[in-house]
């Protein structure tokens, strides 16, 4: 096999696995466009009549239920978990990986043992404790709890990327006599922004994505956007196009960040790769 063919064998399997993926989400968007005779039927009609019903049940039209005060709380408990995460792990990646600091593998385990336990393990004693500290239907409650859920993810991404960075950066900084806080955001933080990018739009998917928790530890006041998503599944029965419909705005938010971060996302993954 000649060099454009393996080249062209590769970018149509490229372009496979990418419409393979896509493919999903494409029927989502067009269920959501069908009204919900149409959406039930099986197989679902294609070539059905479109219409925006399923977006404006969505957004209350007849029941007067807006999603804005979800949206607006994932919103809240992604953007601000993602910052402290950034602001714990960018310091602890430092230390183990451009200074390492003494039985540094034993740190990194320790991080990596903290996802060990499922999270339904823990969700009763969580309870308990928001229950006796008032704090059970509080967005910062998600907050904390989307923080200590991804800051070990974190680390273990942050240290991967920072270990990237020569070492002759640093030593030549530390001879101009820069100080380990100015060499790490002046220095460390520039060269490894697409790792620290890739890690930021990873912990606010799964920030964004998360409902166990939010759907035990929240009530009328702090529901997220993935807890309102539920309550378009009711006894009546399963409204196919209004689910969709719902879906498809509640995951905007994640595919315009993943989009407008594509290029960092893909170099920050890439960094430590075998060149």
């Amino acid at each position: 096999m000649t060099a454009p063919v393996r080249r062209g064998v590769r970018a149509l399997t490229a372009w496979l696995c990418a419409l393979l993926f896509f493919l999903p989400f494409a029927w989502m968007v067009l269920t959501s466009l069908h009204s919900e005779q149409d959406a039930a039927t099986n197989p679902p009609g294609v070539g059905a009549a479109l219409t925006l019903d399923g977006y404006r049940e969505f957004f209350g039209a007849s029941t007067g239920t807006s999603p804005w005060p979800p949206l607006i709380n994932s919103a809240t408990a992604s953007v601000t978990s993602t910052l402290l995460v950034l602001a714990l792990a960018l310091p602890a990646a430092y230390a183990l990986s451009v200074r390492p600091v003494r039985k540094w593998r034993d740190v990194l385990f320790f991080f990596l043992s903290t996802k060990m336990l499922p999270a339904v393990a823990g969700l009763l004693p969580l309870y308990l404790i928001a229950q006796n500290t008032a704090m059970l239907d509080n967005i910062w409650l998600l907050v904390i709890l989307y923080t200590s859920m991804n800051l070990p993810i974190a680390v273990w991404m942050m240290r991967s990327f920072l270990a990237e960075v020569p070492r002759e950066v640093v030593e030549a900084a530390a001879i101009d006599g820069a100080g380990p806080a100015t060499t790490l955001l002046r220095i460390v933080a520039p060269v490894a922004m697409p790792g620290i990018a890739a890690t930021a739009l990873i912990s606010f998917i799964f920030s964004w994505n998360e409902l166990l928790f939010a759907r035990v530890l929240t009530g009328v006041v702090a529901g997220t956007a993935p807890v309102f998503l539920t309550g378009f599944v009711t006894s009546q029965g399963l409204f196919l196009a209004k689910v969709c419909a719902a879906a498809v705005c509640i995951s905007l938010p994640v595919l315009v960040a993943g989009f407008a971060a594509q290029d960092k996302l893909v170099q920050g993954l890439s960094l430590g790769a075998v060149k």
